[in-house]
């Protein structure tokens, strides 16, 4: 276990978050212990299916996301009048109930996209993670991700 002051306080990654619907997020959170949860396909594909529900609940656009072994990148829009971390909250409980047990760390990182920022390129960049990570050799030899401007 990491020493108690470089552990992350949840409440810290709460200050100053809003929920606005129509906002574009880029949202980062990491499995428990940081364990490679995801490095299975059946694990990711549960995850993958609870980013679906959320957008078939009309809580969520998924503009791009990308599964890694221990996290998830997921650029999204907020749609209605869902908070935030009720939205996240519901990707990580279905994924925990789909796979039988504690899978996440508490909380989540959020980055609220400003108006100049390029879509696109936050998209790629996420989208390459495996890359950067080393994984695969080429981003469409990964199987979890995905991206609406394919």
């Amino acid at each position: 276990m990491p020493p108690q002051n470089t552990m992350p306080h949840g409440k810290d990654l709460r200050k100053g978050r809003v929920s606005l619907p129509r906002q574009v997020y880029h949202i980062t959170t990491v499995t428990f212990d940081r364990q490679p949860v995801f490095s299975d396909l059946r694990p990711a594909r549960v995850l993958i299916n609870a980013l679906r529900e959320a957008q078939a609940r009309g809580d969520a656009t998924t503009l791009a996301f990308v599964i890694m072994p221990d996290h998830m990148h997921w650029l999204l829009q907020l749609e209605g009048t869902t908070a935030l971390s009720n939205v996240v909250g519901a990707v990580k409980a279905v994924t925990a109930h789909g796979l039988g047990g504690r899978i996440w760390q508490s909380g989540f990182h959020d980055h609220a996209l400003r108006q100049e920022e390029d879509l696109a390129k936050l998209a790629r960049y996420i989208v390459a993670n495996p890359l950067r990570a080393g994984l695969v050799q080429r981003i469409g030899d990964y199987p979890h991700w995905d991206a609406v401007w394919l």
